[in-house]
């Protein structure tokens, strides 16, 4: 267990230390009007207290995310901590902290609308594209997930299709409602619930430990030798929320355009990224050392392959030969929570994009109703494909959008700063991130498909993967790094949000 308490002290440590620095670097000012204190509007805008945004925002990023990402990543054993751990603390809390901050210095305008206010007019109107079809597949994900929990928990007619369509209902409701009848009311009652019960799986698994294991971190790749595939790049892939998540940057403006204060930036976007990471730590640990006991239970790392990894039978088969029936009940119910109060708000942060897009009036119901529902009913359609193939689609979209996102924060930070080496704290893994994505993009069967080539494809993946990261660097030093002014003045001449 000593890696495991390691590593959870190492992502409490980076809260205290590397947030610390990323808020300096950042620079929160107190005395700054946010959008929800300037212009309220009773339906986006609306001040909220600290905590609960906290907690609506761990509740918006939290999803499937850090549970399944993380016991698919756990296939590949105890390495997966290490990413867990560092991309935590050194990629998605930053990634997170400047999306959600860069959203309340603009207005709490969208992703997409923030990206290219800081990369221009092109990265803009792909980004507007992009991250609708995200959030509808983000939505689509976090609605089949834990329709599939449900449905195991039901009488059998209340099939995964019926739970599908209960949860749309819901979603309806909650993409059309002010955010203070719903999400801000309800979210911090199932985030406190989410908690209490990864704290009980977590101590479940350590009071288990004798009979189940849990492994310490090597660097060694456990997948099976029959079917073993390449840490790098698919477990980087395969964790995405639990390590770092583009969708958290679609999620940011929804708790942006509620903090009354910038300096609760880092409790808010900083912390709930941490909190998730452990949440995650959590659900990696308790996988591995529920699934790699061979000898316990009719458990083990075949069936947890034959599950598919992460998906709602391997969280079923994890809560209740932990907890028991009763036990593995009420877990489960905090797992079916996360993905659904990440759900909804994907669509409502679809619907918000579309709003900043064509400048649409978001008190006006009609028009909210007139994009809601065929978007709505667009993600129902999208529910009937194969839930393996949308979720690796959104695994490497998702992981994109980060890369996309971390690009945008060092042009802000490298332009709008007196000292632009500060831009270096999003730079750096922005460049990491981009050999992620390029190398998946080539290696994966559902992209470029190399994969077939066996390993001259994943030596050529490799490659690219690199070369594509060093260009997309050097774009970035010889466009904004040592262009400052310039970049500044095409930024001052973008006007973003509801001005």
């Amino acid at each position: 267990m000593v890696s495991f308490f390691l590593c959870i002290g190492l992502l409490i440590a980076g809260y205290f230390v590397y947030g610390t620095i990323v808020e300096k670097v950042f620079q929160p000012d107190a005395n700054r009007v946010t959008p929800a204190m300037a212009n309220p509007d009773g339906i986006d805008y609306v001040p909220i207290s600290t905590p609960r945004a906290f907690l609506v925002q761990l509740l918006n990023i939290a999803g499937l995310g850090p549970i399944f990402g993380a016991i698919s990543g756990a296939l590949w054993g105890p390495s997966v901590y290490l990413w867990i751990v560092g991309g935590t603390i050194f990629a998605g809390a930053v990634h997170d902290y400047l999306s959600g901050m860069l959203s309340v210095r603009n207005d709490g305008a969208s992703i997409s609308e923030i990206t290219g206010k800081y990369l221009g007019p092109v990265m803009m109107s792909v980004m507007r594209v992009f991250s609708v079809v995200l959030l509808v597949m983000v939505g689509v994900v976090f609605m089949v997930g834990p329709a599939g929990l449900l449905a195991l928990l039901t009488p059998e007619w209340l099939n995964v299709k019926v739970w599908t369509v209960i949860i749309l209902v819901y979603y309806f409701l909650a993409t059309l409602l002010p955010v203070d009848k719903v999400i801000a009311r309800f979210y911090p009652i199932f985030g406190i619930f989410l908690i209490l019960m990864a704290v009980g799986v977590s101590v479940a698994t350590m009071i288990n430990n004798g009979v189940r294991p849990m492994m310490e971190i090597t660097l060694e790749n456990l997948y099976p030798a029959a079917t073993q595939k390449p840490i790098w790049p698919l477990m980087f892939i395969t964790v995405a929320c639990g390590a770092i998540s583009g969708f958290h940057a679609t999620q940011s403006p929804i708790v942006s355009r509620t903090l009354r204060n910038e300096k609760e930036g880092r409790r808010v976007f900083y912390g709930a990224m941490v909190a998730e990471g452990i949440i995650a730590m959590i659900w990696a640990s308790a996988a591995i050392a529920f699934f790699w006991n061979k000898d316990g239970a009719g458990t083990g790392l075949k069936a947890m392959l034959e599950m598919g990894g992460g998906n709602p039978k391997s969280v079923y088969a994890i809560c209740t030969g932990l907890l028991g029936k009763v036990g593995g009940a009420i877990a489960l119910i905090g797992v079916i929570a996360c993905p659904i109060t990440s759900g909804d708000t994907a669509f409502r942060s679809a619907r918000m994009v579309i709003f900043d897009w064509f400048k649409l009036n978001e008190k006006d119901l009609k028009i909210r109703l007139s994009i809601a529902t065929p978007l709505l009913l667009i993600g129902y359609g999208i529910s009937w494909i194969k839930y393996g193939v949308v979720w690796r689609y959104f695994s490497w979209s998702n992981q994109t959008l980060a890369m996309i996102v971390l690009w945008a924060g060092a042009a802000y930070l490298a332009t709008n700063y007196p000292n632009r080496n500060r831009c270096w704290l999003a730079a750096i893994p922005a460049t990491f991130m981009s050999a992620v994505s390029i190398t998946y993009l080539c290696y994966a069967p559902e992209c470029f498909n190399l994969v077939r080539l066996g390993q001259t494809g994943i030596t050529i993946s490799y490659a690219v993967g690199i070369v594509f990261a060093v260009v997309f660097l050097c774009m970035f030093m010889f466009r904004i790094y040592l262009n400052p002014k310039r970049s500044l003045e095409l930024q001052n001449k973008t006007i973003i949000g509801r001005k």
